[in-house]
């Protein structure tokens, strides 16, 4: 068995699902999720487990075996493997069964191979609802385009805007200007965790609508929408990259922030492998 730890927001625990599901597919065994983390959430941005609302083939370990699993650790068979231990991808798939994965595993490669698995089982469960719905087959019958524009703790938090930062402003109107270059007839769909922010700083001569119904209570189907795009303009943000992922388009234009983080030195190996991820398979601004 497989158990991996989940720690923030959607589009991390994603990654962190992506790669556990590899090496228990490597190893053909079964993958748990340890979610003991967000018993005691506090903070600007609290957060839940979230990934019951996709099919996914695994389910969250039971406390008593989370704490179990733990404590053998130091024995021979069980094995605590950290991201930071982890130098290359072929250390990454040598990673044997009864293995406890901790990190962010924020790339790409940590889960090449089995993006079929990955994609099926990041379909969702439930169905959209009417207004959704309906937001789908807009988006369906334009070129449209999404912009996600992250904010909240980026800007809020100090200790993760010194970290992350937030990209400019500047950087979307270039994106914009780029994209416009390549397509015809742009849509635009702007999604944030600020829409107020959005709707008062960012305007286009193109079509625009910030969409904002699925503010809080539902913003995971602000990702199944993004999916719906036919291209992307995304944020430094690990849940507009699985929405513009996630898009089965293969003719998909993707433009994303060249640089990551702001400061990576905290975590130097997961944005390391994230501005690989991007400098390797995605258009930039600017360039």
């Amino acid at each position: 068995m497989i158990i991996t730890k989940l720690i923030g927001g959607l589009g991390n625990q994603m990654f962190q699902y992506a790669a556990g599901k590899q090496i228990s597919t490597t190893n053909n065994t079964k993958l748990k999720l340890d979610v003991t983390g967000y018993d005691h959430q506090v903070g600007i941005t609290p957060r839940k487990y979230m990934l019951d609302i996709f099919n996914i083939q695994a389910v969250p370990a039971g406390k008593s075996e989370v704490w179990r699993h733990r404590l053998t650790m130091a024995m021979f068979r069980h094995h605590k493997i950290q991201q930071k231990d982890i130098h290359n991808i072929h250390q990454f798939l040598a990673i044997p069964d009864n293995s406890y994965l901790e990190g962010y595993w924020g790339s790409e490669k940590y889960f090449k191979g089995v993006e079929g698995i990955i994609r099926q089982d990041f379909t969702f469960k439930s169905r959209p609802d009417v207004g959704n719905k309906k937001l789908i087959e807009k988006i369906k019958n334009s070129m449209s385009i999404s912009i996600h524009i992250r904010r909240g703790d980026y800007v809020l938090d100090k200790k993760t805007n010194q970290f992350h930062g937030v990209c400019s402003l500047d950087y979307y109107l270039r994106a914009v200007k780029l994209i416009t270059q390549k397509v015809s007839r742009p849509h635009f769909f702007v999604f944030s965790d600020d829409h107020q922010w959005a709707e008062k700083h960012f305007k286009l001569q193109q079509p625009m609508e910030v969409v904002k119904h699925n503010y809080r209570k539902n913003h995971h189907e602000d990702m199944r929408l993004m999916t719906c795009c036919h291209h992307h303009i995304i944020a430094n943000s690990s849940f507009s990259w699985w929405g513009a992922w996630l898009n089965s388009n293969p003719d998909k234009i993707v433009i994303a922030p060249k640089k990551w983080f702001r400061d990576p030195s905290g975590l130097a190996g997961r944005a390391k492998a994230t501005r690989q991820l991007y400098e390797t398979y995605f258009d930039r601004p600017g360039q």
